[in-house]
């Protein structure tokens, strides 16, 4: 096993600079995940990692060793694709080995790997099947134990679980991360979905636009936001943004954000009053009270566990998750009350003190 380190990468095509002097330090066994909308950058960083793509400026390192030069197959990783990427006229057997005979292995120590990663997987009934005779989980379960029967360094996961079904890809998670907490290889998992990088990662690196936005553990980037960027993007529903300003409410603060509302600030903010402002206030931290501000409800989802209840909150679209049943309906009055609040400067996105 070893680190991944990346210190002030870039990657242009032609004139067009996709990454912008990326620094990223990865630990030895840790899972780190790179999230981000399309186009961010996080599947061409990940390319680099693997040597597939050359990088146009930094320092890419696996352990001690600078990698910038070194071929994909030097550089002892093993990546695990989207699409899977199996041979449909190997066996499962055969898929899993192609590689170590390739490298030379004897069929001895070839068996005892694939019987052992097969093990691991579930996947002993199966080895002589082909992948057409395989689910979609047992394809990816199949990609998977092609990587791990290398014994790499590194894993490089690209978003390995976008072709499966909602309640699939909760499966393979779970099953991902178990096998991550059994075999500690550092890991790089690469995906859009902010879902499945809260309950992987040990370290989520949030991308925007070939930057990264803020790099640290799922429940810190959820608690503590950077920017308006990373706490829109993390936390599912998104949180909720309304634009106004700093002004006193009774002995407190609030911010004025339109048709006469003052949305209160829980905690004392030493911004100056009149201030422009971004209120941030994630859907769980709405709760029903007679003392919270007006709203109307426009559409109301109930989940079984908790309510989404879709408001127009001073002309804006908000959301509030409840815990407790209400029996709303679209076009009834009600007042939502937030519990905890985020201040964002208006201009640059950055989260205020």
């Amino acid at each position: 096993m070893a680190s991944v380190t990346l210190s002030a990468v870039r990657k242009s095509f032609g004139s067009t600079e996709v990454v912008h002097g990326v620094d990223i330090g990865v630990e030895d066994g840790e899972f780190c995940v790179l999230v981000g909308p399309s186009g961010c950058g996080k599947s061409t960083l990940l390319r680099m990692i693997a040597g597939l793509e050359e990088i146009s400026g930094g320092r890419i390192a696996i352990g001690e060793r600078v990698v910038n030069g070194v071929a994909p197959k030097e550089r002892d990783i093993a990546m695990v694709f989207q699409n899977y990427a199996l041979y449909p006229h190997m066996s499962v057997y055969d898929n899993m080995a192609f590689s170590l005979m390739l490298a030379g292995e004897s069929r001895e120590q070839t068996r005892l790997r694939v019987e052992e990663a097969a093990l691991i997987l579930g996947l002993e009934e199966y080895l002589r099947r082909y992948p057409r005779q395989l689910s979609g989980g047992q394809r990816q379960r199949v990609a998977m134990g092609r990587a791990i029967v290398r014994k790499p360094q590194v894993f490089l996961f690209d978003e390995p679980l976008s072709n499966l079904d909602a309640k699939l890809r909760v499966a393979m998670r779970t099953e991902i991360k178990a096998l991550h907490q059994r075999l500690r290889t550092t890991s790089v998992y690469v995906t859009h979905d902010q879902i499945e990088a809260m309950t992987m990662a040990d370290k989520i690196v949030v991308m925007n636009a070939g930057r990264v936005e803020q790099i640290g553990a799922p429940l810190e980037l959820y608690d503590d936001p950077a920017n308006q960027f990373v706490a829109g993007f993390i936390g599912s529903p998104a949180m909720n943004f309304l634009a106004g300003r700093m002004a006193r409410n009774g002995a407190g603060f609030a911010v004025a954000v339109g048709g006469g509302v003052h949305l209160p600030i829980p905690v004392r903010a030493e911004i100056p009053e009149g201030r422009e402002v971004v209120v941030g206030v994630r859907p769980e931290h709405f709760v029903v009270a007679d003392d919270g501000v007006p709203a109307e409800v426009v559409v109301v989802e109930p989940t079984g566990a908790d309510t989404q209840i879709f408001c127009k909150l001073a002309g804006v679209d908000v959301t509030a998750v409840v815990r407790e049943r209400h029996a709303f309906r679209p076009g009834a009055a009600v007042r939502l009350k937030p519990q905890l609040t985020f201040l964002f400067d208006p201009a640059s996105g950055t989260r205020l003190a």
